[in-house]
């Protein structure tokens, strides 16, 4: 990291601050990270460490706050008071911001609607009822969103549905072009999604939220998701509230260095 910070930093005060957008949750109350992608972070202070080594202050957040701090600042959420962030990538998470600052909950979990909450386990679409699986969760859990909220998520209810592998991209495009089998995933997805969503809304009350990850780059799906969810809460907003983030590919970089100037 010293060879990179001397090749683009050159130019730079030797105690400017460096920022880190990394997945894992990052304890607020010891700096340890979690990290199933990355074991070799896992129990490490990592900020306090890369900080001695560098002689300079360094500051580290999970890559979905990330995500939400560079939308509220400079994105789809900025001048808003409260700001949710939810990624529907691989799988489901997200985070918060309020008055323009990263909320860190114990052990730095904050936003991660994905985990806990607990799908239907049958659904009625078109006067049938259909039953809905309930999976194993990497957290340890049974039945979380995250197991089917995601990307992932989403092909492993086409493949309970329809007994065959499609990519989420593929089963988006087919449900924007009204194929029966991609349309009744879709409509099992969003309802999934929307209940969990309407609750975090109800309990934030946020003025805005935004979409990450790679199914939040079908505008037409989120647009879907926003008008279902919107139905679920208790106060009527009059325009979208879930909306695409600004940052969807550099989301992460972003919100790094908004965390960096926090410093």
């Amino acid at each position: 990291m010293q060879s990179l910070i001397t090749h683009y930093g050159a130019g730079l005060p030797p105690h400017t601050p460096l920022a880190l957008s990394t997945a894992g949750l990052i304890s607020s109350q010891t700096g340890e990270l979690l990290s199933v992608n990355i074991p070799a972070f896992t129990g490490r202070p990592l900020a306090a460490a890369l900080s001695a080594a560098l002689n300079r202050p360094v500051s580290a957040a999970n890559d979905a706050d990330c995500f939400v701090l560079a939308e509220a600042h400079a994105g789809e959420a900025q001048g808003c008071t409260v700001v949710a962030g939810i990624i529907l990538g691989t799988g489901v998470g997200g985070g918060l911001v309020i008055n323009g600052q990263l909320v860190r909950g114990h052990g730095g979990v904050t936003g991660e609607w994905g985990h806990g909450a607990i799908t239907r386990t049958e659904l009625a679409l078109n006067g049938k009822t259909y039953p809905i699986p309930r999976l194993s969760c990497p957290c340890g859990q049974i039945g979380c969103l995250d197991t089917l909220g995601g990307a992932r998520g989403m092909e492993r209810l086409h493949r309970h549905f329809h007994q065959r592998d499609r990519s989420s991209m593929e089963i988006v495009d087919g449900w924007l072009n009204q194929q029966p089998d991609s349309t009744l995933t879709v409509n099992a997805w969003l309802q999934l999604v929307a209940e969990p969503l309407a609750l975090l809304v109800n309990i934030l009350g946020p003025s805005k939220i935004v979409a990450g990850g790679g199914l939040a780059s079908s505008a037409p799906l989120i647009a879907a998701l926003d008008k279902q969810a919107r139905a679920g809460v208790l106060h009527r907003y009059d325009r979208p509230l879930v909306t695409p983030g600004k940052f969807l590919t550099q989301g992460g970089l972003v919100g790094a260095s908004v965390l960096a100037r926090m410093v």
